[in-house]
Formats: C-alpha cells, sequence, structure tokens
C-alpha cells in the first residue's frame, strides 16, 4: 500500500501530513449523522480526488461499508476518483454551443490535448469535460479553463486559448 500511495498521492511526508487530515476529519465527525458528504468533500479538497485507499480509510473512519462510500463517490459528480489535471477544461455542448461548432472545439482539444472527455492528460496539466450547458449562449462555442470561460470560438482559436494554460 506504501507503494501506491507513494504513486498517487505525492512523497511520504505529504502522505503522511494528509493522512493526519484525514484522522482530524474523522475526530470532527465521529458520531454525527450526515458526516459522509462532508467528509468526502474535505478529503477530496486534502487529495485532489478520491484515492481507493483514502475511500477504505473513509469507510473504517465513519464505520461504514466500503460499498455504501464508493456508491455515494459514484452517485454524485462532484467527486472524481481519479487524479484532475491542474486546469479543468469544460466544453459546452449546449444547443447554441453545438450549432455553432461546439463538436469541432472539443475535437480539437481532443487532438491538442490526446485525450478524450473524462480524462486527465499524463503530465495531470488539463482535464477535459463535456459538460451541457454553460449558461453563456450568447458567447457560443465556449469553453471554461478552471474559472476563465472563453467564447466565440472555433478550432483555431481553441488552440490559442490553450497556449496561456501551457
Amino acid at each position: 500500500m506504501e507503494k501506491l500511495n507513494k504513486c498517487c498521492c505525492g512523497n511520504d511526508n505529504q502522505q503522511d501530513e494528509k493522512k493526519v487530515e484525514l484522522e482530524k476529519l474523522f475526530a470532527e465527525y465521529k458520531g454525527k449523522k450526515g458526516a459522509l458528504i462532508p467528509v468526502l468533500q474535505k478529503a477530496q479538497d486534502i487529495y485532489g480526488y478520491l484515492p481507493k485507499e483514502v475511500i477504505a480509510d473513509i469507510a473504517d473512519g465513519l464505520n461504514l461499508p466500503v460499498s455504501q462510500v464508493y456508491g455515494v463517490c459514484t452517485f454524485y459528480s462532484q467527486f472524481h476518483l481519479n487524479p484532475r489535471g491542474e486546469n479543468i477544461i469544460r466544453v459546452c455542448m449546449g444547443t447554441a454551443c453545438h450549432v455553432r461548432g461546439a463538436d469541432k472545439v472539443l475535437e480539437r482539444l481532443q487532438a491538442d490535448l490526446g485525450v478524450e472527455p473524462g480524462e486527465t492528460t499524463e503530465d495531470l496539466k488539463f482535464t477535459l469535460e463535456s459538460v451541457a450547458c454553460i449558461g453563456a449562449c450568447g458567447l457560443a462555442p465556449v469553453i471554461m479553463i478552471n474559472d476563465n470561460t472563453h467564447g466565440r470560438l472555433d478550432a483555431d482559436t481553441v488552440s490559442e486559448v490553450l497556449d496561456k494554460y501551457k
């Protein structure tokens, strides 16, 4: 298990610090009803995602079956079971964006990054997501990179935008 922790969660000192933070969470929420979701949220903040080992630790710490913890993790889209990129790219696929070429923007991003929607680049720099609507229809097609909205894109301009985050 140590080998896995080094691989997915950083060096030993970082891992120890994260474990201590997780233990503090268990102490804070011990015996409280409805603790699972806030503990998962805070654990994800600590680790950046929810590794299998952390899910097992949470189940132990809250005295819950691993299947219940995993079920909650997979039910809610806010929880991530794999490492996420430093930059989260969301491509709007809503009606206005679709009509104005969002599919071409997504294709270019996939080609430039070498990943499919839902995947993260090997260097953990980018995670690519396809979303139903960003709510900026007047700027269609639109992408968001982290909290920044970029609109009126095409296959060429999206590459220029992406270069700013590399």
